[in-house]
């Protein structure tokens, strides 16, 4: 099949991956895992909605923006498709959660301080602040409208008080400064109270500016953009462990950037043929090795994983491993190059694996065997008899992403019907949990769900061909160092707790 690169999805093609499946015969096991998952009981600690345009109106009204009211946020259903959620990611000590949405904002939550009259809402996030990132815009050589979608966020680590993070569009990464000011200052001799220029002729005395406390105000700064360097749509952006370079890739080429530098950027990866007739692949996700500066790797729509070292030569075209998994000529079908698709790679925080994901499964692969996983995982395996109806209503080019937990013991991985999976490495249990707005009240206790192929449906069950496709778990993240997990559902973002955490 000849792909081409086009407006979002090359051709059509979009090089995404899904992956849940049914669990096995009876009630999904508990899950448990070395960081205190315990028996698998996950509880809802809050949900929250991305504020529409409206909310952000009445936020600015608002005092102390810090403190908006869930219950506010929670009785304006009027979402738009700007207001869906396009990405979440943690800060490295959580303590922060970003949310993109398809409207280019930012909106940053931040989690409660435990007190001693009430414990249990520690884990609960409140936002923090919301900013418009990236605004749409038009190509008028190319006629090409620029969605202000932000596609990736990713945090740098705090090295003061303030918060620094990436978000990028197809086309422009932005870094992004966000700092707290409690206090201004006053008593200026060359300005009023009003801030008005005065008169020099009427100043008789000098004063000394104090700094006088006032309500609190989180500011976001944009301190770089990142421009001009993406012919095709950016789907990813990796922190190098450097903290000094960053990487961009495109459907076709991969950047490095220092923060520093704005101008311009290096290319490392360029897989565009001299003829684009002979095109075949395409990069669907890229990630730097979370130790080592010099290594990253970057996925295809084939279905292969590149490992590059930076060190060998200045352009990594020529990969340093490669890893594939033969097909098995009896699975053959006119999907298997779509969804052997990879849709999201993420090395583990040990840097000794690689996760992906494709439409049906996730993998994990080791760095020192390149032939085949050392594990796979069904997402949703009973969709496979369902994929010429997913392929016309464009569901098989979803892209779902996946996640480790903070010990790489569990991963977890989204599906339809707001279904989301985790995976537990050590003692191969597995379980379904649902994210729904009809289940959202706090404290509530999550309880597994399978999913019935044919035949009788027991009661706790529900039928594959009742699967809301509409509703799709694509984005989740999970705490760097506890059990917390926050769930992307539309414009619902779900916060989860282990129970015993």
């Amino acid at each position: 099949m000849v792909l081409q690169p086009g407006e979002r999805h090359c051709g059509g093609w979009s090089h995404r991956r899904l992956g849940p499946w049914c669990s096995p015969t009876g009630s999904p096991a508990p899950l448990s895992c070395e960081t205190g998952c315990g028996e698998g009981t996950w509880i809802l600690v809050c949900r929250l909605l991305v504020p529409t345009q409206v909310s952000l109106l009445s936020m600015e009204e608002d005092i102390d923006t810090r403190k908006i009211n869930n219950s506010f946020l929670r009785d304006h259903s009027y979402a738009t498709e700007a207001d869906i959620i396009s990405t979440v990611e943690f800060n490295h000590t959580g303590e922060l959660l970003a949310t993109g949405d398809k409207g280019g904002r930012v909106v940053i939550f931040q989690r409660e301080q435990e007190s001693k009259n009430q414990v249990h809402r520690r884990g609960e996030y409140n936002v923090y602040s919301t900013f418009q990132s990236h605004e749409p815009e038009f190509d008028y050589l190319k006629s090409l409208e620029i969605e202000e979608k932000i596609n990736k966020i990713r945090w740098l680590p705090q090295q003061n008080a303030a918060y620094f993070l990436l978000s990028t569009n197809d086309k422009t990464v932005k870094l992004w400064k966000v700092s707290e000011r409690d206090k201004r200052p006053e008593g200026y001799n060359l300005k009023d109270e009003e801030g008005r220029l005065r008169d020099p002729a009427t100043i008789t005395t000098l004063r000394v500016p104090v700094l006088r406390p006032m309500d609190l105000m989180v500011e976001a700064t944009p301190r770089r953009v990142f421009a001009n360097a993406h012919t095709y749509h950016i789907n990813s952006i990796s922190v190098n462990s450097d903290y000094e370079t960053y990487m961009s890739a495109d459907d076709l080429r991969i950047n490095l950037w220092n923060f520093e530098i704005t101008n311009q950027s290096f290319n490392i990866v360029d897989i565009k043929p001299a003829n684009m007739e002979e095109l075949t692949e395409v990069i669907t996700a890229a990630e730097f090795h979370p130790h080592h500066c010099n290594t990253f790797v970057y996925s295809s729509s084939k279905g292969t994983i590149r490992l590059c070292d930076m060190r060998a030569s200045a352009l990594c075209d020529r990969h340093t491993k490669f890893f594939e998994e033969p097909e098995d000529p009896s699975n053959r079908s006119f999907f298997s190059e779509i969804i052997s698709s990879i849709s999201d790679v993420k090395f583990s925080h040990s840097g000794r694996y690689i996760m992906t994901r494709d439409y049906l499964t996730v993998k994990v692969w080791d760095l020192n065997m390149e032939n085949r996983p050392i594990e796979t995982y069904q997402v949703h395996d009973y969709l496979r008899s369902k994929l010429c109806s997913l392929y016309e209503n464009d569901c098989i080019f979803d892209k779902f992403e996946c996640v480790w937990n903070g010990s790489d013991s569990v991963i977890m991985t989204g599906s339809y019907n707001n279904f989301f999976r985790m995976f537990d490495r050590n003692t191969k249990r597995d379980v379904t949990l649902e994210a729904s707005r009809e289940n959202s009240k706090p404290r509530a206790i999550l309880k597994p769900r399978k999913v019935c192929v044919g035949g009788k449906r027991r009661k706790d069950e529900i039928s594959v061909d009742s699967l809301d496709f509409s509703k799709k778990i694509l984005h989740t993240a999970w705490h760097p160092s506890e059990n917390i997990i926050a769930v992307a559902a539309t414009n619902n973002l779900y916060i989860f707790q282990d129970k015993v955490n």
